[in-house]
């Protein structure tokens, strides 16, 4: 994320432009990915992946649609929308995800109860992923209408068929993917680099994007389905492009008198709200950190001087806050935004 902002009516994320459409999309204009292409897509969900698991994040979502490429063909894993955070051996519980990369463990948990399942379910949704793209179907034949009970006798019963036309290393890293029992499954980046298929991989170069994609999209057209884009103009309640026209109309009406003791009481709840609310700004902090760490380096001749820059680099890990906050908030802030509990659902949804 680069930067987050909110208005009236919604919070902005401003991410990294991706113009190389998503993987689902390509599948549909039957477009055949060669094996060396889709294995820098392993390679680079694989270090996804690692990356958050260590930051206690499953992501609970993984599966061609939310995986887009970018202009030169790199693979970026989005849609964070029902991802969970877990710490100190916590374990998730809730049915979440698309059913056809769903891992068994979750099935197995909402029927059964048990322990949960962990980090483990997005390597088994990543192996069925990548099995797709290679195969331009499923390893196994299921459906949102396919009932819990009969995907888990599924799992038990049916064996997974691999193309004999691919290389036995590449099988036998799918197999350890998709391995019904989550303590035998591939579930960190150290399990992917044992694999004798990946064995020549330059994972630095993975890393810094300087391994070549297999599969470039094509700069002359657009990769995405632009009905979605005219859906949205049309069905949606609260359209985009007209924002400036209904924020001016809303406006017009709460200066009204019959509405101005509402007008009031929801003026104080998004005052609140904003003294709540911090504004990110990637650059900014950047900036803040570089300039932490020369100030860092100009004071180590003395012991206060290196406390002094401790204090300094940790002070710069926070988001840099809103260069014009406005008043600094009462005291009683926190009493007056579950005052707004009437009105909002939540603190963050105002």
């Amino acid at each position: 994320m680069r930067y987050s902002f909110q208005d009236e009516e919604d919070m902005f994320m401003v991410v990294d432009l991706l113009l190389g459409g998503d993987l689902r999309y390509h599948l549909q204009q039957s477009v055949q990915f060669s094996e060396d292409a889709v294995k820098l897509y392993l390679c680079e969900m694989t270090l996804a992946l690692d990356y958050l698991q260590s930051q206690h994040i499953i992501h609970r979502d993984v599966k061609p649609d939310n995986i887009l490429l970018d202009e030169q063909g790199h693979a970026h894993l989005t849609d964070f929308n029902i991802a969970t955070i877990i710490k100190d051996g916590e374990r998730a519980t809730a049915l979440a995800g698309t059913k056809p990369y769903m891992a068994p463990e979750i099935f197995q948990s909402f029927v059964s109860g048990g322990t949960g399942y962990a980090f483990e379910v997005d390597w088994w949704s990543l192996g069925v992923t990548i099995f797709e793209v290679l195969r331009g179907w499923r390893p196994y034949d299921i459906h949102a209408n396919n009932s819990v009970e009969s995907l888990i006798q599924l799992f038990s019963t049916v064996s997974v068929q691999y193309s004999p036309a691919w290389p036995k290393d590449l099988v036998s890293l799918l197999r350890k993917l998709l391995t019904v029992n989550p303590e035998h499954r591939f579930s960190s980046v150290s399990d992917m680099q044992t694999s004798p298929y990946l064995a020549d991989v330059n994972w630095d170069a993975v890393y810094e994007k300087k391994m070549e994609a297999g599969f470039v999209p094509n700069k002359g057209r657009l990769h995405c389905d632009p009905t979605f884009e005219l859906e949205e103009m049309i069905l949606e309640s609260r359209p985009l492009h007209k924002k400036k026209k209904r924020l001016a109309k809303n406006r017009s009406r709460d200066n009204s008198k019959d509405s101005q003791s509402e007008n009031d009481y929801l003026q104080e709840c998004l005052e609140v709200v904003q003294q709540e609310f911090m504004i990110f700004n990637r650059e900014r902090l950047k900036k803040r950190q570089e300039e932490g760490q020369s100030e860092a380096g100009g004071d180590d001749a003395s012991g206060d001087g290196d406390r002094e820059a401790e204090a300094v680099a940790t002070d710069d890990d926070a988001p840099e806050p809103d260069p014009d906050p406005g008043p600094e908030p009462e005291p009683e802030s926190s009493s007056k935004l579950s005052m707004c509990g009437s009105v909002c659902s939540s603190p963050g949804s105002c």
